[in-house]
C-alpha cells in the first residue's frame, strides 16, 4: 500500500514539473487538462504523505522498543506505539479510498445518445420517456442541456435523441446509464390489457477535447442535406444538415438541429470525437478484462442494465440486484438513489480488485 501511495506522490510531482515547462504553458488546452489532473491529486498527496510519515514513525518506535533497555524509556515508547497505531488505523479507510483508481473522465461534460430499440412505437415512446427523465435529472443537478440532434418517430416518441450535458462531474454520475433499458407496460393501444416488453439503448460518452482525439481532414467525408422533421426548427430550405463519415472506422454522425451548417458541423464533430474516444476506452477495457469483470458495467451497451415495470411500479437495476418501488419518482428524474448505490458498489469492486 505504501508503494502505491508513493506512486501517487511521484505522479503529482511529475505533473508539477510538466506544468512549469514552457511548451506546455503555451498549449492552453493541454495546460488546462494537466492542471485539472494536478489539482485532483493535491488532497490525495497530502493524506498519502501523512500516512507514509506515520508509518515511518511507527517503524522507528518499533525499532526503539526492540533495542531499548531502560524500562522507563521503553514504556514511553510503547505508549507512543499505541498512539501511532490508532492514528494509522483511523487513516486506513481514507487511504483505501485513495487507492481506488479515479476515472480521468469523471469531471467531463457528457454526450447522451438515446435510441429506441425493440418494440416499435412503444419503444420510441419509452425512448422519449428516458429523454425527459434525464433532462429532469439534469435540472435537479443544475446542469445545462443542449440538444444536438433529434429524430422523431411518426407514431409518437423518438427514434433518437443526442444531447450534451454541461456541469460539474456530469460523467461521474451519468456513466452508469450506458446500456439497454427495458420497459414492461400495457401500451395505450392495447385493448386486451396485455403487457408488452420494449427497449431503448442509452450511450453515455464523455465530451473530449481535440487534444484527446485528433481527427485528420482526409479521414472524414462530409455531406450536406436539407433538415427534415415534424416542423419548426426541423424545416429548412437550405442544406444545413450535416452527415460526417469517419472513413477509417466507418462511424457516421448526423446533425440537423442547429440553425446553421457551421453549427451542425461543430456539433457533429463533437459527437464523432466522443464516439472515437469511446472506442479507444473500450479497447483499453478489453485489455484489462480481468479487472473489468469485477466492476459495475459502464460501457457495454448490449447489456440489459435496468427494467422499468409500470404495472408493479418498480425499477430494477440488474447489475447490483437493486429494486426500488418508486417508478413514478424515477421517471420524473429522481435518479439519485440509483446512481449513488451504483457508485458505492463500483467503488467496493474497484477496491477489492486493487
Amino acid at each position: 500500500m505504501i508503494d502505491k501511495l508513493k506512486e501517487i506522490i511521484d505522479k503529482y510531482n511529475n505533473l508539477a514539473e510538466q506544468l512549469s515547462q514552457q511548451d506546455i504553458i503555451s498549449n492552453m488546452a493541454l495546460y488546462k487538462k494537466l492542471s485539472q489532473e494536478y489539482s485532483g491529486l493535491k488532497e490525495k498527496v497530502e493524506i498519502s504523505q501523512i500516512y507514509i510519515n506515520k508509518n515511518k514513525e511507527l517503524d522507528d518506535v518499533n525499532l526503539l522498543i526492540e533495542e531499548e533497555t531502560d524500562p522507563e524509556m521503553k514504556a514511553l515508547a510503547i505508549e507512543e506505539q499505541i498512539e501511532l497505531k490508532n492514528e494509522i488505523l483511523k487513516l486506513d479507510d481514507t487511504i483505501k479510498d485513495l487507492l481506488i483508481e479515479a476515472d480521468p473522465d469523471d469531471h467531463k461534460n457528457t454526450i447522451l445518445e438515446i435510441r429506441s430499440g425493440t418494440g416499435g412505437s412503444e419503444a420510441a415512446l419509452f425512448a422519449d420517456n428516458l429523454f425527459r427523465m434525464y433532462l429532469r435529472y439534469s435540472e435537479q443537478k443544475n446542469w445545462k442541456a443542449e440538444l444536438m440532434n433529434l429524430s422523431e418517430n411518426e407514431g409518437g416518441g423518438i427514434k433518437e435523441a443526442i444531447f450534451l450535458l454541461k456541469g460539474t462531474n456530469v460523467y461521474a454520475d451519468m456513466k452508469y446509464e450506458s446500456g439497454v433499458h427495458r420497459v414492461q407496460r400495457v401500451p395505450e393501444t392495447e385493448s386486451s390489457g396485455r403487457i408488452h416488453t420494449s427497449a431503448a439503448t442509452v450511450a453515455v460518452l464523455p465530451e473530449v477535447e481535440t487534444i484527446d482525439v485528433e481527427i485528420n481532414e482526409i479521414d472524414i467525408k462530409i455531406d450536406t442535406y436539407r433538415a427534415s422533421g415534424a416542423g419548426g426548427q426541423h424545416v429548412n430550405k437550405t442544406e444545413s444538415a450535416i452527415r460526417i463519415t469517419h472513413l477509417p472506422s466507418g462511424l457516421v454522425v448526423t446533425c440537423q438541429d442547429q440553425s446553421s451548417q457551421h453549427k451542425n458541423k461543430d456539433q457533429a464533430m463533437k459527437v464523432l470525437r466522443a464516439r472515437l474516444y469511446d472506442v479507444q476506452r473500450e479497447e483499453q477495457n478489453k485489455q484489462r478484462s480481468d479487472v473489468r469483470k469485477t466492476m459495475v458495467s459502464t460501457g457495454d451497451r448490449s447489456a440489459k442494465i435496468r427494467t422499468y415495470n409500470f404495472p408493479q411500479g418498480r425499477v430494477t437495476d440488474h447489475r447490483i440486484n437493486l429494486t426500488l418501488y418508486k417508478l413514478t419518482e424515477i421517471m420524473n428524474g429522481d435518479l439519485t438513489e440509483l446512481i449513488q448505490t451504483l457508485k458505492v458498489e463500483d467503488n467496493k469492486n474497484k477496491l477489492a480488485s486493487s
